[in-house]
Parts: C-alpha cells; sequence; structure tokens
C-alpha cells in the first residue's frame, strides 16, 4: 500500500517527504559505480565500499521539500552528468536527477528515508565487480525500462514541472551547480 515517507539529511535542517512510494511507484535499487562512490567522498561522506549506494528511482512530482531549502546544493561531475544534490549544512546526498527537468525523474538516496521497507526490495543492482574483476549489472533491463515509463508518463502529463528541484518557469536547478572537473573527480576516485 502506497504510503508517504519522510526523509532528512542526517542533521534534520534538510527535511521533506517522498509522496505515495510503494514498488509501483519507483524502482528499489543499488549501485556500486565509482561515480556514486566519488559523490559520496565529494560532500565529505566515507567511502561507503563495500556497500551500494541505496536510490529510490520515482517520479520528480514524488518529492516535496518541507524546509530547510538554504541547505540544498547541487554539483555535477560534468557539464552534461546527472546532478548529484546534497544537504550542505552535514554533507548528507540526497538526490539524483537528469539536467533537463523534463525528464521528470528523482533518485532519492534510501539513507534519507525514515523507512524503507514501503519501497519493496531492491530489483536491480549496477556496477557489481565479479571475482574476474569485469562489472555486471543484475535487473539493469527492468530499472531502464521502469525509468522510461516513468519518464514517459511525466512528460504525457506535464507532472514534470512540479519537481521541486527546478524552476518551472526556466527549467533551470533551483539553485546553481558546482561543476566537478575531471580531475577533481579522478583524485577522489584514487581516494578509494
Amino acid at each position: 500500500m502506497p504510503q508517504d515517507i519522510p526523509l532528512t539529511c542526517s542533521c534534520g535542517k534538510l527535511r521533506g517527504v517522498l509522496l505515495v512510494a510503494d514498488p509501483d511507484t519507483g524502482t528499489h535499487a543499488e549501485c556500486y559505480c565509482s561515480s556514486c562512490r566519488a559523490a559520496e567522498v565529494f560532500v565529505g561522506q566515507p567511502d561507503p565500499a563495500p556497500d551500494p549506494v541505496g536510490i529510490f528511482q520515482t517520479s520528480a512530482d514524488a518529492l516535496r521539500i518541507d524546509g530547510g531549502h538554504d541547505h540544498l546544493s547541487v554539483f555535477s561531475f560534468g557539464e552534461t552528468n546527472l546532478l548529484r544534490w546534497y544537504a550542505s549544512c552535514c554533507g548528507t546526498p540526497m538526490f539524483n536527477t537528469m539536467r533537463n527537468p523534463k525528464m521528470g525523474f528523482v533518485g532519492i538516496r534510501t539513507t534519507c528515508l525514515a523507512d524503507t521497507e514501503a519501497l519493496g526490495p531492491v530489483l536491480g543492482t549496477g556496477f557489481i565487480t565479479a571475482d574476474d574483476g569485469k562489472q555486471t549489472h543484475r535487473g539493469l533491463r527492468l530499472i531502464v525500462w521502469r525509468m522510461f515509463k516513468r519518464i514517459a508518463r511525466s512528460r504525457l502529463t506535464g507532472s514534470w514541472a512540479k519537481s521541486p528541484l527546478f524552476d518551472k518557469a526556466t527549467r533551470k536547478p533551483v539553485k546553481p551547480v558546482k561543476v566537478v572537473t575531471a580531475a577533481e573527480r579522478r583524485a577522489l576516485i584514487k581516494a578509494f
């Protein structure tokens, strides 16, 4: 049964709600990629390895921010890469979005959620390192299919415009984007 789940940064200054969360409104996933790990380190968190980064992928209109807007910050590992939103007050990674708000997509870090039971089981895991050192994915097709279905729905209904992370009129992020250079990203990854 869908339920609203409170979300907050680790110090509680940036807070909001994941609306109507359940396995039908989003996809519970995990990622081991170097970019997700580097993002954690960039905002002052420890490298999560050997654990993955937990994400609930859902529609942008399923996110509501109730307080602490002044602590919302965003960066990206390049001019065209994902936007990675975090709480500047305590360095908590919070959300991922595409740069185009019309994609209507948000990945919410599961560590920010008060409860993850309503999200259902993890349906996919990305960038798993096998014993031979090669990377593989589990459930990738399902994750991508479900993401594109949500993006299409948000485009058709116009719900993409309800994202609290983008200005509806200008379609720009509500905060200035810090672009991390390739050299800075490489240095973060070397620190693993």
